[in-house]
């Protein structure tokens, strides 16, 4: 995982910070965001509610903070601790968010110094969450989600991955790496304002302004679809969504806000996204759709299976001595891209897909054609704009922290050839997305 930025303070002002922790066992990791801030130089005051001292107790968030951490309303009363600590912040964040307090905080209770202080403050309100994947899903969750986000609070989008049990799915706690930075790029770009005037609409990684894809949306497509062949096996791919996430926090610290789509991934989504997820193939092509209408930029890095089983067995496939081993016959997976451009064009100018499609060719060269000459094909044949294209194998880019591509443009434009970490690849890709769209290529 990557270093976390180091904020100077000379460039960001120290700010006050309320950081309340609700119960559930991420809170562990809300001591190491607490770190980062005290880090950056920000005065800090943690309010944990009763419960989640059961996980991480009080001595640590006042060793860490360096501060006197309270829990009630009836401590400190002489100086009004519940409505003070809202007045002098200059951000609230609340990492991590239960379902419970975020619950609370919709429907305007202060039964607690943590939902007090969040009534009384004008600052900027920032709630990570963390629960489980059906509480997360639940309709009461989701509708308090969207009161909260009315009323100007930014909730981020919980990562996907493992969660508490064996389970996996949409509500893990995001790193507190990718939290801190999300919140860093708004201190950088307010550093002159208390933000108690401030709304924290949308990301918190869109209040930047400057940046190259400032205003912009970017739809990223990252990780592997899985095609069922029955209740245990699938059809999949090395792809472990590492390139797409790369390319998602490039397009953020380059100002876009950005939509992610998620198939399968061996890492969490970054923070600061718009999260979507999807399984298989077809999944993937309604998920790629939805979030590409309205953006500026749909870049198709997920690798999409290209068959899935014409028929999906209800129960497992047994082995047995006295069987013949099966015969799986496959059938096409939609062409995505190809279909999604097809699709543009038949809309024309009057419709809101992108104007600019970068699609990714995971290639492997033969005694036919080199990677790029296949490469080059698919570029011709798809109709994007631009092309990525990296050669793949059992230790070449899947899974693996380094890339090296060429960057293909259908106008003729002069390739571009990146080598190093994904995330310096993914750079790259950005930069020539940035440089595409001032030139009006797209």
């Amino acid at each position: 995982m990557a270093s976390a930025p180091r904020t100077n303070a000379s460039v960001v002002a120290v700010k006050r910070i309320v950081l309340g922790v609700s119960a559930g066992i991420a809170v562990y990791k809300a001591a190491l965001l607490l770190r980062l801030f005290k880090e950056a130089g920000h005065q800090v005051d943690v309010i944990p509610t009763a419960a989640s001292l059961e996980f991480v107790g009080l001595a640590t968030w006042e060793a860490l903070s360096g501060r006197p951490v309270r829990t009630s309303v009836f401590e400190a009363v002489d100086t009004v601790n519940h409505v003070r600590l809202g007045q002098e912040a200059d951000l609230v964040v609340i990492a991590p968010a239960t379902a419970d307090v975020m619950a609370r905080a919709a429907a305007g209770m202060a039964n607690d110094l943590l939902t007090g202080t969040l009534l009384a403050t004008g600052a900027p309100v920032v709630m990570a969450p963390a629960m489980h994947t059906e509480m997360w899903e639940h309709p009461a969750t989701r509708a308090n989600v969207a009161t909260l986000r009315a009323r100007g609070v930014h909730v981020i989008e919980p990562a996907v991955g493992r969660l508490t049990g064996k389970d996996s799915g949409a509500g893990r706690f995001p790193e507190p790496e990718d939290i801190f930075a999300a919140i860093t790029s708004y201190l950088e770009h307010n550093s002159g304002d208390t933000g108690r005037d401030a709304s924290v609409k949308g990301d918190v990684s869109s209040t930047q302004t400057a940046g190259p894809l400032a205003g912009k949306i970017i739809a990223v497509s990252a990780g592997g679809t899985r095609e069922p062949l029955d209740p245990v096996r699938y059809l999949g791919n090395r792809s472990s969504g590492r390139q797409g996430i790369a390319l998602a926090k490039a397009a953020l610290a380059a100002g876009a806000t950005v939509r992610f789509i998620a198939a399968h991934m061996d890492l969490p989504a970054p923070a600061g996204v718009e999260l979507s997820t999807a399984s298989t193939a077809e999944q993937l092509q309604q998920a790629v759709t939805t979030a590409a209408r309205g953006a500026d930029v749909l870049i198709m890095s997920a690798a999409v299976a290209d068959f899935r089983p014409a028929e999906y067995l209800d129960s497992k496939i047994k082995k047995s001595d006295d069987r013949a081993d099966p015969v799986i016959t496959l059938v096409r997976n939609p062409d995505i891209l190809a279909m999604l451009i097809a699709e543009r064009a038949a809309e024309g100018p009057a419709g809101d897909l992108p104007p600019l499609v970068v699609g990714f060719a995971a290639e492997t060269g033969d005694a036919d054609s080199s990677v790029l000459e296949y490469g080059a094909a698919k570029l011709a044949r798809k109709g994007c704009e631009m092309l990525v294209v990296n050669e793949v194998g059992e230790n070449l880019t899947f899974g693996t922290d380094k890339n090296t591509v060429t960057i293909l443009f259908a106008d003729g434009s002069d390739a571009v050839h990146a080598a190093g970490s994904k995330d310096e690849v993914a750079a790259s890709v950005i930069d020539s997305v940035a440089v595409a769209l001032r030139a009006g290529r797209a």
